[in-house]
């Protein structure tokens, strides 16, 4: 039986993508609310802080002295913990996302040379796979929805590129497989992706920044239209931390280094990614 929060959903402040302060972060939503939600929603809602968690991790795989966002669910020690547990082939604690052992082993073992995804790509697959398997079908849509996406977007670019799309998709979903296998304009996905066509459109958009801020302003509405129904259950809640989530990026990302950020990322997936001497160029929603 699904949980209501009444007084806290209709206690909860208005927010714009527009706006430029924040009167509650991402932080201090969990501070603040989670002593009033049941156990199974703040599980929910802490898929959110996860993907903090997922960069720090990221980064203390390579430097355990790396500094660290103050976001996530799990202290250094704890996420060296993981590291060190999984490296040395233990038994996963169940307090922890069994998903970050997976990733932590499968990095040491992986084999120099080979083929495979990128670190953080593969990190992002275990973690959508992980949150799709929560039992909740609102949060499934969201975190397929952002599979899909970024799949579509990361195909468009590796074509714009000419680098190989198959390398870079994560995932093996319907959309996943259309998008390693085709060689039409639309990937195979006209009628198989929800909001083909707008996409294509937000991609073209030279501006890296506006690109971007495009991108988070069709995040946001598809939320809004996905818990609209939602109106005081975990749902709405989940709903609203995204969008503070979304919001607190903006802020803390000035347009120049917004731009010189995804310019680096371009530059990372034309150095890093393989060329090939011989290259041919109704999901749910989200």
């Amino acid at each position: 039986m699904k949980t209501n929060y009444y007084y806290l959903i209709a206690g909860l402040p208005e927010l714009s993508l527009d706006d430029n302060k924040l009167n509650l972060t991402v932080r201090g939503f969990r501070e603040l609310y989670y002593p009033e939600l049941a156990a199974d929603d703040r599980a929910l809602l802490d898929l959110v802080y996860l993907s903090y968690d997922n960069a720090n991790l990221l980064l203390l795989i390579k430097d355990r002295e790396a500094a660290l966002g103050e976001e996530g669910l799990y202290t250094r020690d704890e996420l060296l913990g993981i590291i060190e547990a999984a490296r040395a082939q233990e038994a996963p604690d169940r307090n922890y996302p069994r998903y970050m052992y997976d990733f932590v082993a499968e990095v040491e073992d992986e084999e120099e040379g080979a083929e495979t995804l990128f670190p953080e790509d593969r990190l992002a697959q275990l973690y959508y796979a992980y949150a799709m398997n929560q039992g909740n079908a609102f949060v499934t849509r969201w975190f397929q929805f952002n599979l899909d996406l970024n799949n579509f977007l990361t195909a468009i670019t590796a074509r714009r590129y000419k680098l190989d799309v198959k390398s870079l998709i994560v995932g093996n979903n319907e959309v996943a497989k259309a998008l390693r296998t085709s060689n039409s304009r639309d990937f195979g996905l006209t009628g198989l992706m929800d909001s083909f066509e707008e996409i294509m459109r937000i991609s073209e958009i030279e501006n890296l920044v506006e690109r971007e801020r495009r991108l988070d302003v069709f995040k946001w509405e598809w939320m809004e239209e996905a818990s609209f129904f939602d109106y005081f259950s975990v749902e709405k809640l989940f709903a609203f931390l995204v969008k503070v989530q979304i919001i607190e990026r903006w802020i803390s990302l000035d347009a120049e280094a917004g731009g010189e950020l995804l310019r680096s990322m371009i530059r990372q997936l034309k150095e890093e990614v393989k060329v090939p001497q011989e290259f041919t160029i109704n999901t749910n929603k989200k």
